[in-house]
């Protein structure tokens, strides 16, 4: 049930922010190319939208963070994984222990070098250039993210360990993209 709406929550914040940040792109470009025609730009020469390409940077930033974690649980993650398909059964099993728990591992320690970065980005009060908003908002991205993807490490290695089957994506799998 909580894997469920974790699942929902991960996909809905990735698709959020993937179709806020084009929908940005859209008005700022939009709004540039009006100044070619007169009768348009004299109603949106008023609009300033210096603050769309910073607001985009941030969105694919965490849309990214969020990315990774569904890559991790969906079996679309990089990995290289030839040589390990070409050792015997046993030896395998041991390698994709090894390779999920050096990326669960490592994920962690993003997150809790993260929160202490975030934590220190809080109490210098710093704010972006152009929405002004407070930087650590920004770098939460860092340890949610990780947090979620050490987490999705840690939950494929439960279900290899139970079934010894790993998430794989197919190029056909329709399902996936839902």
């Amino acid at each position: 049930m909580i894997n469920r709406m974790l699942d929902s929550l991960e996909e809905w914040l990735i698709a959020s922010f993937m179709g806020l940040a084009t929908l940005v792109i859209f008005f700022a470009i939009v709004h540039r190319y009006s100044s070619g025609i007169p009768w348009v730009w004299q109603y949106t020469r008023n609009i300033n939208t210096s603050w769309a390409q910073e607001l985009c940077i941030y969105l694919f930033i965490w849309m990214a963070k969020f990315g990774a974690a569904y890559g991790v649980r969906t079996g679309i993650h990089v990995g290289v994984d030839v040589l390990v398909r070409n050792l015997a059964p046993s030896k395998q099993k041991f390698f994709v222990l090894l390779s999920l728990s050096c990326g669960a591992f490592f994920t962690a320690t993003i997150a809790l070098l993260g929160t202490k970065f975030v934590h220190f980005i809080y109490v210098t009060g710093q704010i972006s250039p152009d929405l002004e908003m407070p930087m650590w908002i920004v770098y939460l991205a860092i340890p949610l993210g990780s947090s979620l993807m050490c987490y999705r490490f840690l939950q494929v290695m439960w279900h290899y360990l139970k079934s010894g089957e790993l998430p794989v994506h197919s190029y056909g799998d329709t399902e996936a993209a839902v």
